[in-house]
């Protein structure tokens, strides 16, 4: 059965959802749980758009202390909740790079068995224009994964 669970959170309610459904299946077969907060890209604001747009233009540095600070605050509350069930839980964000292949790309560096996410359940012309990191991570990833909604 599975010995390592990686569930990919944001903070929001849906991924919460996820972080306690992997919590209790960790719980359950006597795995453990590693979550993964997948930080944004930083793409810096053409001159244009920065005096249209944006009120406030961040620095690289200031955008990365930030995203760092919100992940360590998203990933704090996720540890809390899976040691809460009484399961070990280790922490990891990652910068930069496309969610679903750093989801990827992270369950095989931990060596995850299994990738439990959350998904919105889009479909049609919101799905595609939207896209799915879930339909990615499912259609690419050699890692089961079980989708909670």
């Amino acid at each position: 059965m599975y010995k390592h669970i990686l569930v990919p959170t944001d903070g929001s309610p849906l991924s919460n959802k996820a972080v306690k459904a992997a919590t209790e299946l960790a719980r359950t077969i006597k795995a453990r749980v590693t979550a993964l907060n997948v930080m944004p890209k930083y793409i810096p604001p053409l001159a244009e758009e920065a005096a249209v747009a944006y009120t406030a233009v961040y620095t690289e540095t200031q955008f990365r202390e930030g995203a760092e600070k919100a992940a360590a605050k998203v990933l704090a509350k996720a540890r809390t909740a899976v040691e809460a069930g009484k399961v070990k839980c280790d922490t990891v964000a990652v910068a930069g790079g496309t969610p679903w292949e750093t989801i990827i790309d992270t369950a095989k560096g931990k060596k995850c068995d299994l990738i439990v996410m959350a998904s919105h359940g889009r479909r049609g012309l919101a799905g595609v224009i939207l896209g799915s990191e879930t339909a990615k991570v499912l259609t690419h990833s050699k890692t089961p994964v079980l989708v909670c909604r």
